[in-house]
């Protein structure tokens, strides 16, 4: 392990983090909200930490292997969210505990979207602006993890992607096409990003509220400057622009680069998970759409139209609102939530198991329905016309079985909080899959559940974010052994 060369890194990435507290200052000086003391002071501070980590080892330059880079992803996120929650912990407005600075900090960064704040609407534009900056922020550092760095560790059958992406491959050993890569991925998710913010514009937000929903819309985070989050603005016009953003940034960001470098989108059409992923959404708007017209919940246009963005929006992970589908007749609620368990297609910016995982999951059980009829027959499992290896099925059910072990485990911790079941059970779903709004007690914020709960679900999120195994491999002896 070369923790000189990790530290580094950290050194250099708090540094370059601490930047980022920068905007909300002219920010806060330009709406004279009075929150820009605590974003130059945690400027400061963590400028100072990235510095006094970075200087006793600057000169240190090494290869980074496959241990080291779990470690410095783990790290990478962890750090950011704690010191990312200074300047929410400093601010006299929101006035807010460490774990819930913590706990909105990582909400952010994780772009799961749950939040433990009330009374957005009030609350100042510089605290506004920076939660939605460390959502953008943090579905950048997803795509860059997803595409470059995750295939070459070969996390729960990321290494899909080995033969697929630009990502570095060779020598176990990340290489300085992490740098092509992520810089590529920039410019496609930058232009994503204005692109919806001019979108949003001229439907008639302001320029403010466009580019903040702009930054989780592309990130699928869900956070908002109000409370109603998208709802505040009733507009329809509004709300397909967030469809349709939402659809493409729930795509793989490796197809984008695809369609960026061969100037065409034929990789869309014949991509097994997008194809999937866009069934999923459809058959869900379908069944959603049926359920609220039976039980007369809304006039048929109405229902179309709450039907289409809470499908789209929940299953994708981003969490944005125009209904409160928690109070949804029949099975709604609950299906909904099972719905972001899919999430998005592996390297975007969705969160969930990933549609590819559950695509290869139903082509197993299909095998296994034909091998009944046929048990000497030998049925490859392909996507596309590429057969899959049966390490990578073993990858896949390994991490089927440990997410929904881990999600028990939370689950189980939780209701020894105090919290009941429907709030214990979504408020796990919804973090570990960074959707954000839960059933019962968290439906609308985190901010009444208990402080443990709340560390609990800090972890589910990383957990969620980091593909589980990224995590948990940190707590096994042997990844520490020479």
């Amino acid at each position: 392990m070369h923790f000189k060369v990790i530290l580094r890194i950290l050194g250099i990435l708090l540094m370059i983090f601490s930047l980022t507290q920068l905007p909300p200052v002219f920010i806060s000086h330009y709406y004279d909200d009075g929150a820009g003391v605590a974003f130059i002071s945690s400027f400061f501070i963590t400028l100072i930490a990235g510095f006094i980590i970075w200087v006793p080892v600057y000169r240190v330059k090494e290869e980074l292997r496959t241990r080291d880079g779990f470690l410095i992803t783990v790290l990478f996120w962890t750090i950011l969210g704690l010191f990312g929650a200074i300047p929410l912990w400093l601010s006299t407005e929101p006035d807010l505990s460490l774990v819930d600075s913590v706990f909105e900090s990582m909400s952010g960064l994780t772009t799961t979207g749950a939040t433990v704040i009330t009374g957005l609407d009030h609350l100042p534009k510089s605290i506004l602006y920076y939660r939605q900056q460390l959502q953008w922020l943090g579905g950048m550092g997803i795509i860059v993890l997803a595409v470059a760095i995750l295939p070459m560790l070969g996390i729960g059958g990321m290494q899909l992607f080995r033969a697929e992406t630009p990502g570095p491959v060779k020598d176990a050993k990340l290489t300085p096409r992490i740098t092509e890569t992520a810089k590529a991925l920039w410019y496609i998710y930058l232009s994503l990003t204005i692109a919806c913010a001019a979108a949003y514009w001229g439907a008639g937000m302001s320029l403010f509220d466009a580019i903040g929903h702009s930054f989780s819309t592309v990130a699928i985070g869900g956070f908002s400057t109000y409370d109603a989050s998208i709802g505040h603005f009733d507009n329809p016009v509004i709300e397909m622009i967030c469809i349709v953003f939402l659809i493409l940034s729930g795509i793989s960001f490796a197809l984008h680069f695809f369609a960026w470098r061969q100037r065409s989108i034929i990789h869309y059409f014949t991509d097994s998970e997008v194809r999937f992923y866009l069934g999923i959404l459809g058959f869900t708007i379908l069944v959603t759409l049926f359920a609220l017209a039976i039980s007369q919940t809304y006039a048929p246009v109405d229902a179309l139209r709450k039907a289409s963005f809470m499908v789209v929006s929940i299953a994708t992970t981003a969490g944005f609102a125009t209904a409160d589908f928690s109070s949804w007749p029949i099975m709604l609620p609950f299906m909904l939530m099972v719905a972001s368990f899919a999430g998005g297609c592996a390297a975007s910016t969705g969160g969930g198991m990933k549609v590819v995982r559950l695509l290869l999951i139903f082509k197993q059980g299909h095998r296994e329905l034909k091998r009944l009829v046929h048990p000497n027959a030998v049925i490859p499992i392909k996507l596309g016309r590429r057969p899959i290896s049966d390490r990578v099925m073993e990858a896949v059910w390994g991490f089927f079985s440990v997410y929904l072990l881990m999600f028990v485990i939370m689950m189980v911790i939780l209701l020894g909080t105090g919290l009941d079941q429907v709030t214990a059970w979504s408020a796990v779903a919804a973090t570990l899959n960074n959707l954000g709004p839960g059933l019962g007690g968290v439906a609308s914020h985190y901010g009444d559940i208990n402080s443990t709960a709340k560390w609990v679900l800090c972890f589910a999120m990383l957990l969620g974010r980091l593909e589980v195994f990224t995590l948990l491999v940190l707590f096994t002896p042997v990844f520490w052994r020479r």
